[in-house]
């Protein structure tokens, strides 16, 4: 039994926040109390000045695991995970070979079990990643698939999108989707605006992920799918599914926001490089606020990292031959506590939510939340103690753009299943 004292108690479920006990029996929490007497023989964990949070899910990681595996693989990028407060992430299929066979899945989800946190994989929407045939999706998800997505590569032809829709609404799973128009893109990774000027380069103009948005929304509205829109990066996407939300009430729509466009904006890859560089990219200072808008009113319910490890030769090349991506496992939290709850857009609650319930329950995963009888999956954090972002991590990848930056919000302890897999006590 391992028993956490004097925490502040944070559960986005119920809503509640308050000081108190939590008692861990197995892989479940048994108690949680203003005051719990410790059984015979329990190990204690003093949670003084902490904050317990359910362990932070995250719907998109990528592992690079099969045939990367030089830039992560699922053992690293789970050590990042949790020491970044995750017990659940979901991998995104986009390795060598994608996942989009039984075979594939199989895999990731075996090497999965040996990491110390709960690893869940996405298989692909199309054979090969190519946008030209759909995989066989109810074989997938037999063999363990949690959804779907051809994330990294946007699905161009609308009636498959259309088709892939209906399938993953017949098997109750989420699709989920990269809305970049390659048409509007002239090098990627980069905003065309100051960015793309300062650089003389054509850029990503904003117009690629708008377009996308609204398609797909149309779609979805006819299949009743859902839907997660991916890493958005534009005022107008975020207004196009408020507006969506609020004409068809019905739609199973969500969108996720990173930590990356949450926090920074094309001035970052002014300044960083290619460490800044990703897609969709890094826009302007109204969209930047946009997304936090979307995050204080609800249109934006989900918060994932898009962690996208590339080597350092990789992110060494010029800015329009480097890889777009950052990581970002182990410095979300500390970003989203900085950018979101200092500021008072959201309290730790509602952090808690985006960061953990609502990406639960979109999988239909038995996660996201603290309450007796509930999974004793749980992070410890301390979001008053200031850091500043290092030049090593747990992951073999270092493309941060959040280097040298001081940040708010520790990660003390992460539970999974019962467990600590991760500490980091305070000196």
């Amino acid at each position: 039994m391992l028993l956490i004292q004097n925490v502040t108690v944070i559960d986005p479920k119920s809503g509640t926040q308050a000081l108190g006990d939590i008692l861990i029996s197995g892989d479940r929490i048994q108690k949680i109390a203003p005051v719990i007497e410790p059984p015979t023989g329990a190990e204690i964990l003093d949670g003084s000045g902490l904050c317990a949070g359910p362990g932070l899910v995250d719907v998109h990681v990528h592992f690079r695991d099969p045939g990367l595996t030089y830039k992560e693989d699922i053992l690293t990028g789970a050590a990042a995970a949790a020491a970044g407060g995750f017990t659940t992430v979901v991998m995104m299929a986009n390795t060598k070979p994608p996942i989009d066979s039984v075979e594939a899945v199989r895999y990731v989800l075996n090497k999965g079990k040996e990491t110390g946190i709960h690893v869940e994989t996405c298989g692909t929407v199309t054979v090969g990643m190519q946008g030209k045939k759909l995989t066989d999706m109810r074989a997938l998800k037999e063999a363990g698939t949690a959804g779907f997505t051809d994330d990294g590569v946007p699905l161009m032809d609308e009636k498959l999108a259309l088709e892939a829709m209906a399938a993953a609404a017949a098997l109750k799973v989420p699709i989920s989707f990269h809305e970049e128009d390659p048409t509007f893109i002239v090098n990627n990774g980069v905003n065309h605006g100051k960015a793309s000027e300062y650089f003389g380069i054509g850029g990503s103009d904003r117009q690629a992920e708008i377009s996308m948005i609204g398609r797909d929304i149309a779609l979805a509205a006819q299949t009743g799918c859902c839907m997660d829109i991916q890493h958005i990066s534009t005022k107008e996407g975020v207004e196009l599914i408020r507006r969506a939300r609020e004409e068809h009430p019905g739609l199973d729509i969500h969108a996720e926001a990173t930590p990356h466009h949450i926090a920074l904006t094309e001035e970052a890859v002014i300044e960083h490089g290619t460490l800044a560089k990703m897609n969709p990219p890094l826009r302007t200072t109204e969209d930047r606020l946009a997304i936090v808008e979307g995050l204080v009113d609800g249109t934006i319910d989900l918060i994932a990292t898009d962690h996208a490890p590339h080597s350092v030769q990789e992110k060494a090349k010029l800015l329009t031959e480097a890889p777009s991506g950052v990581i970002g496992l182990e410095t979300s939290l500390a970003v989203c506590v900085t950018e979101l709850v200092e500021p008072r857009y959201l309290t730790l609650c509602q952090l808690m939510e985006k960061m953990a319930y609502n990406p639960a329950r979109m999988y239909h995963l038995d996660c996201g939340y603290l309450a007796e009888g509930g999974p004793a999956d749980i992070v410890l954090f301390d979001p008053a103690a200031g850091f500043v972002v290092g030049e090593s991590f747990r992951s073999k990848a270092v493309n941060s753009p959040f280097i040298g930056q001081e940040l708010k919000g520790v990660v003390r302890y992460t539970i999974c299943n019962g467990r600590v897999v991760y500490e980091n006590p305070a000196p």
